[in-house]
C-alpha cells in the first residue's frame, strides 16, 4: 500500500490540525495576501471589466432557482436531442417549469436566449401565438446554446481550437478533448486515436508552449480497482503510446484527476508510464485535487517517483470537480468517513499547504496552480516572493478570464488556459460541471462578478469576498461541515446507517479478500435434511406457546434485540459474505450489499416499532370526556417463507419484522440456501431472541405448504413466484378458523423507458446493472428495455461495446460482474428462453464467457434480445437476459398502456430529462418502485421502500412505514371518563 493511501478517510479533525501544522503562516502574510488580492480585485473594478452573459445570467438567475434548474437540463441535453418532437417537448417542458425575468435582448447567447423564449409566459406557450413560434424558439435556442457552449469549449476541433487560441491571445493551452468516460472499447480507441491526433496537431507548432490533458477513463472502458489486473496494463500501453508521441513533438502530457477511488489506480499508472519515458523530456505530469485528505501525502509520493526516477514532474494543483459527487457515494456506501473536506475553508487550507510544498519541491517538481481565486493567487505569490519563477498559473478558458488579464499587467507568472475541444454533444455534461462551479454561491467567480456588478449601485463590502481559510479553519468549532452528517449519521436520530466497504481501496480490500476466501474454503455445505410433520408441528406448538410472553415484551426491549442483530451482522460480516458467495453465489459487491441491507433491515425495524409497539398505545383525537387508545400487537405465530435470490436479506427481513411486532416465527428459508438462514437464525438466538419464539424448518416446497396449512399459522409473509403466492393464497383462503393474512412479494416484468433526450452513457451504466446485476436474479431486474426508435442504433451498439465487458466468473474473484445462476433448473430454462430468441428475435449482444469455467457451477452468459412485442413475452425469466422493444414517439401511450396490460407491477424505470413528460408516466405505470435517471435495482431500506402490486405483490412495502403493520393486529380501548364523577377536567377549565 502506498504511504498517501492511509490517509483517504482520516478524520476531518486530524487531518486539518496536520495541515494547519505544516503551514508556515502568519498575521503579517495573512494581511499581505488579503491586502494584494483586494487590491487585484479593486483594479478589476477600476478598469470596469465587463460583466460575461454567463455572469449576466447567474446575477439574475440562482442555480437553485427553477429558472437555473432549467438552464442545466437546457444545457444539459437539448442541442444532443435528435429529433424535433422530443427538442420542441424538452424546450417546452424548461421553459414552463419557471418564471423568466424580462431582459434586454442582446446579441449574446443570453441576450439570444432572452429575446426568444425565456420570457414567454406560461400561458403565452400555451396559446395560438406560442404554438406558431416554437420553430423561431427552438432554431434561437440552438443558436444561444451554441454560443453560450463557445465560452467554455475553445474549438470543436483541435484544429479550430488552436487558431482561436492564438485569437484569442493565449500563451500557452493544455487542450483537453472532451468526452464521457468510455463504455466500449470502441469509444476508448476513438479517444486514444483523437488524443493522439491532437497531440500531432499541437506540436506542429512548438512556439506556442501548448499541451494536452488526458482522462485515463476514456481510454479504458473498465478502469476500476475491481479490473485492476486487466485495466493497469492496458491503460499503461495506451498512456505509453501517447507519450512517445508527445515526447517526440516536446508537447506538454498531463494526466487528469478523476474520482477518489482511481487515484491509486491513476498513480500506479502513472508510476509506470513515467519509469520508461527519457529523463530530458520533462512534461508528462499529473494533477492533484487538494480537496482529498490525501492531496499533501500525494505530493510527498510524486516527489519521491521524481527523485527515483529522475524525472522533473509537473504537477497540476486543483481544487477538485467532483466534490458533491463523492459526499454522496460515502453517504450511499455507508463509508467510514468521507475522502474530501467538507467545509470549503478547508479545501481552501489544503490547497495553501499543497502550493508551499509545491514550491518547495520546485528542483524536481513544476507546479501548475489552477484557479480563479484572488486570495490563492496573491497566497501562492506571496509565498514565492523570493524566487518567482519554475511554475505558473492556469485557468479553465472561460473563467477567470478578467481576473488573469490584470493580474498579468502587474506580474510575469506564465498563465495556461485549459482549454476543452469538442463537439456541442461532448460538451453538455462538462457545461453543467462548470456551471456548477460558476454559479455555487460559495464560487470566487460568482461572489466577484456579485462585487463588480454591485459597484454599479454603490460597491459592495470587499472583505467578505477575500475570507482568510487558514482563520476559518482555525476558529470552526467542528473542523467538518455541521451540516454534512458522518456517513453512517445520515439516517440519525432513528437509527444508524449501515456499514459499507470500499471495494476500491486496497486498503480494505486486501484483508477482507483474504478473509472472505479463509471463511469460505471452512465452510461445509452439508446436507440439511428435510423437516417431516412431527418435526413441523412441535415447532408451530412450541411457537405458539411461546407467543404470549414474547407479546408482552416492552417494545423497546425487542428492538434492543433487533440492534443486536444489526450489530452481530456486522461483526460477523465476512463470515456472512462467504457464506453467501458459497451457497447463494455472490460476488462480493452483491454479499456486501446484501449484509448491509440486512442490518438496515433490523435497525430500521426496531426504530419504527418501538412508537407502534409500545405498550401505552396511541392517545387518538376525540370528544371531551373520553379517551381513545389505539394498541399494535403481534398475531401469534407468523411463518415466514423467503427466497433463495436474496438469502440473509429478505430472510432478516421478514423475520425481524414479524419479531418486532410480537410474533413468535418460524422461518422457512429456500431450499437452495438453508445454510445461510441457519448462521442467521444462530446469530438472532445469540443477540437474545429466545429459541421457541424464533424457529427455523428446512425443506422444499412441500414441507412449506405444510406449515401454510397448519392451523395455528396466524399469518404468512411470502417471497418467491407469483405460481407459488397463488398456491399459498389459496390455501389460506380454504382454512378454518380466522382469516390468516399473506404478505406476498413475487416477481415482474419490469420494464424501462428511454427517450431520445437521455444521456447515453447514463443509460447503459444503469441498464448494465439494472439488468445483469445479481445474475438477473433479482425480482427487480429490468427484462424489458423500451428504447425510442431514434436512437435505437446508437444505444444498441454501445449496450453491445459495454456488455462485451461484462465479466463473468467466480463469486471469489473481484473481477467477477456475474456469478454463476442458483441451480441447474434455472440454467436449463434460461438456455431454452435464450433458443426461443434465437428463433423469435434478433440478438443484440451476449457476452463472452472465459472457457475455463467449470466446476460445479451453472454459469450463463448475460444476453441482450431485441423483439417485436411484448406478446412474444410469455411470463418472467428470472435471470441475466434483457429484452429490447423500440418505440416511436407517438405510441408512448400505447406503449403505456401494453405495459399494465401485463398484470405486474414491481419495479419500473425512465430516462428523459423532459420532467413533464416521466411525471406524466410515474402517475400512469403500475409499479410500486419507480425509478427516474437512474437505475432501477437496490432498493434501500426506510428511502426506497420494496414491493410491488398486480401480479407483483400484495403490499405492505418492505422497508417502509407500513411493512410492521401487516404483521400486527389492532385494539382499540375507549374510555368514558365522566362514567363516575363527571368531566372534572372540562369544568376546571381555566384561560
Amino acid at each position: 500500500m502506498a504511504s498517501y493511501s492511509e490517509y483517504k478517510y482520516q478524520s476531518e479533525e486530524d487531518s486539518v490540525n496536520a495541515l494547519l501544522e505544516q503551514l508556515h503562516w502568519s498575521d503579517q502574510d495573512a494581511k499581505a495576501i488579503k491586502n494584494n488580492a483586494s487590491a487585484l480585485v479593486e483594479k478589476l473594478a477600476d478598469e470596469k471589466v465587463k460583466i460575461g452573459s454567463l455572469e449576466q445570467f447567474l446575477s439574475q438567475y440562482s442555480l437553485n432557482s427553477d429558472e437555473g434548474r432549467a438552464l442545466m437540463t437546457l444545457a444539459e441535453a437539448f442541442l444532443r436531442v435528435p429529433d424535433t418532437a422530443t427538442k420542441t417537448a424538452l424546450m417546452r417542458d424548461r421553459l414552463q417549469a419557471a418564471e423568466w425575468k424580462k431582459s434586454e435582448g442582446g446579441e449574446d447567447w443570453f441576450g439570444k436566449l432572452t429575446g426568444l423564449g425565456l420570457t414567454l409566459s406560461k400561458d403565452t406557450l400555451n396559446s395560438f401565438l406560442g404554438q406558431i413560434s416554437e420553430p423561431l424558439i427552438r432554431k434561437g435556442m440552438a443558436s444561444a446554446l451554441k454560443v453560450m457552449g463557445k465560452q467554455f469549449v475553445l474549438g470543436q476541433t483541435i484544429e479550430e481550437a488552436l487558431r482561436n487560441s492564438a485569437q484569442e491571445g493565449h500563451m500557452r493551452s493544455s487542450f483537453d478533448m472532451l468526452g464521457e468516460g468510455a463504455r466500449t472499447r470502441k469509444d476508448a480507441q476513438i479517444y486514444l486515436d483523437r488524443y493522439a491526433y491532437a497531440i500531432e496537431q499541437i506540436g506542429k507548432n512548438p512556439q506556442a508552449h501548448n499541451g494536452i490533458s488526458v482522462k485515463l477513463s476514456a481510454l479504458h472502458p473498465r478502469y476500476e480497482y475491481a479490473q485492476k489486473d486487466v485495466c493497469v496494463p492496458e491503460l499503461c500501453d495506451a498512456l505509453r503510446h501517447l507519450t512517445s508521441i508527445a515526447a517526440q513533438y516536446n508537447v506538454a502530457l498531463t494526466v487528469d484527476a478523476e474520482e477518489c477511488n482511481r487515484l491509486e489506480l491513476s498513480l500506479e499508472i502513472f508510476d509506470r508510464v513515467l519509469r520508461n519515458i527519457d529523463p530530458n523530456w520533462n512534461k508528462f505530469g499529473l494533477a492533484v485535487q487538494a480537496y482529498q485528505k490525501r492531496a499533501i501525502h500525494v505530493l510527498d509520493h510524486v516527489y519521491a517517483l521524481a527523485e527515483q526516477s529522475g524525472h522533473h514532474i509537473p504537477v497540476r494543483l486543483v481544487k477538485g470537480a467532483y466534490w458533491d459527487t463523492e459526499i454522496k457515494y460515502a453517504q450511499a456506501q455507508g463509508l467510514k468517513n468521507y475522502p474530501v473536506f467538507t467545509r470549503k475553508a478547508n479545501t481552501d487550507l489544503s490547497y495553501l499547504v499543497c502550493a508551499q510544498k509545491l514550491l518547495s519541491y520546485r528542483d524536481r517538481i513544476y507546479p501548475m496552480f489552477a484557479t480563479h481565486n484572488a486570495h490563492s493567487i496573491e497566497a501562492i505569490l506571496e509565498f514565492s516572493k523570493q524566487d518567482r519563477s519554475g511554475f505558473e498559473f492556469q485557468r479553465l478558458f472561460g473563467m477567470g478570464k478578467s481576473l488573469y488579464k490584470v493580474f498579468s499587467e502587474q506580474y510575469t507568472t506564465p498563465v495556461t488556459v485549459y482549454a476543452p475541444v469538442g463537439n456541442h454533444e461532448n460538451l453538455l455534461p462538462y457545461l453543467v460541471r462548470r456551471l456548477l462551479e460558476n454559479g455555487a454561491n460559495s464560487s470566487f467567480v460568482n461572489q466577484l462578478y456579485a462585487h463588480l456588478s454591485s459597484q454599479k449601485d454603490g460597491g459592495s463590502d470587499i472583505s467578505a469576498l477575500l475570507p482568510d481559510p487558514v482563520q476559518a479553519a482555525k476558529s470552526s468549532a467542528t473542523k467538518r461541515h455541521p451540516k454534512i452528517v458522518m456517513p453512517q449519521d445520515i439516517y440519525a436520530p432513528s437509527r444508524k446507517n449501515s456499514a459499507g466497504i470500499d471495494l476500491g481501496y486496497e486498503e480494505e480490500v486486501l484483508p477482507l479478500l483474504k478473509n472472505i476466501e479463509k471463511h469460505y474454503n471452512r465452510i461445509s455445505l452439508y446436507d440439511i435434511p428435510n423437516a417431516d410433520i412431527t418435526m413441523i408441528k412441535g415447532a408451530v406448538k412450541r411457537g405458539h406457546s411461546a407467543f404470549p410472553v414474547w407479546n408482552k415484551v416492552q417494545a423497546s426491549d425487542r428492538a434492543e434485540i433487533l440492534n443486536k442483530i444489526a450489530d452481530l451482522y456486522e461483526e460477523k460480516s465476512e463470515k456472512l459474505m462467504a457464506i453467501l458467495a458459497k451457497e447463494g453465489f455472490k460476488t462480493y459487491a452483491d454479499a456486501r450489499d446484501e449484509v448491509r441491507e440486512a442490518v438496515d433491515f433490523c435497525r430500521y425495524y426496531a426504530a419504527q416499532g418501538q412508537a407502534i409497539f409500545d405498550q401505552s398505545g396511541t392517545l387518538l383525537p376525540g370528544p371531551t370526556g373520553e379517551n381513545n387508545h389505539l394498541y399494535h400487537e403481534g398475531r401469534g405465530v407468523f411463518l415466514c417463507i423467503s427466497p433463495w435470490n436474496f438469502p440473509l436479506a429478505i430472510f432478516t427481513g421478514q423475520v425481524v419484522a414479524a419479531l418486532m411486532a410480537g410474533n413468535s416465527v418460524i422461518a422457512k428459508p429456500a431450499e437452495q440456501t438453508p445454510h445461510v438462514a441457519k448462521y442467521a437464525v444462530g446469530l438472532m438466538h445469540q443477540a437474545g431472541v429466545p429459541d421457541d419464539v424464533l424457529q427455523v424448518v428446512f425443506g422444499d416446497g412441500r414441507i412449506g405448504q405444510e406449515l401454510v396449512n397448519h392451523p395455528l399459522i396466524a399469518g404468512v409473509a411470502f417471497t418467491g413466484s407469483m405460481e407459488a403466492a397463488h398456491v399459498i393464497n389459496k390455501a389460506l383462503a380454504e382454512k378454518a378458523g380466522p382469516i390468516t393474512p399473506l404478505i406476498a412479494e413475487t416477481g415482474g416484468q419490469n420494464a424501462m423507458i428511454v427517450d431520445s433526450s437521455a444521456l447515453h452513457e447514463q443509460v447503459i451504466d444503469d441498464v448494465i446493472h439494472s439488468a445483469f446485476g445479481s445474475a438477473g436474479q433479482r425480482c427487480s431486474a429490468l427484462r424489458i428495455l423500451c428504447v425510442q426508435r431514434n436512437i435505437a442504433s446508437e444505444l444498441f451498439d454501445m449496450l453491445a461495446g459495454a456488455m462485451a465487458e461484462i465479466k463473468v466468473g467466480h463469486p471469489l474473484l473481484l473481477s467477477s460482474d456475474v456469478g454463476p445462476v442458483i441451480d441447474g433448473s434455472a440454467h436449463n430454462k434460461l438456455v431454452h428462453h435464450r433458443k426461443y430468441l434465437e428463433a423469435n428475435g434478433r440478438r443484440i449482444a451476449q457476452v463472452e464467457m472465459d472457457a475455463d469455467l467449470t466446476g460445479d457451477f451453472f454459469y450463463f452468459a448475460p444476453a441482450a434480445f431485441e423483439i417485436d412485442s411484448l406478446d412474444q413475452l410469455k411470463g418472467e425469466i428470472f435471470g441475466p437476459i434483457l429484452h429490447v422493444i423500440t418505440y416511436d414517439a407517438s405510441s408512448l401511450e400505447q406503449l403505456i398502456s401494453d405495459l399494465n396490460a401485463m398484470g405486474f407491477g414491481l419495479t419500473f424505470g425512465m430516462h428523459s430529462r423532459i420532467q413533464s413528460k416521466w411525471q406524466n408516466i410515474a402517475k400512469k405505470i403500475n409499479a410500486g418502485n419507480i425509478y427516474i435517471n437512474r437505475g432501477m435495482t437496490g432498493a434501500v431500506v426506510g428511502t426506497q421502500p420494496f414491493g410491488g402490486r398486480g401480479l407483483s405483490g400484495t403490499g405492505p412495502k418492505a422497508g417502509g412505514p407500513s411493512y410492521l403493520l401487516g404483521f400486527a393486529q389492532e385494539k382499540v380501548i375507549s374510555e368514558n371518563t365522566t362514567a363516575s364523577g363527571g368531566n372534572a377536567s372540562l369544568v376546571s377549565l381555566t384561560e
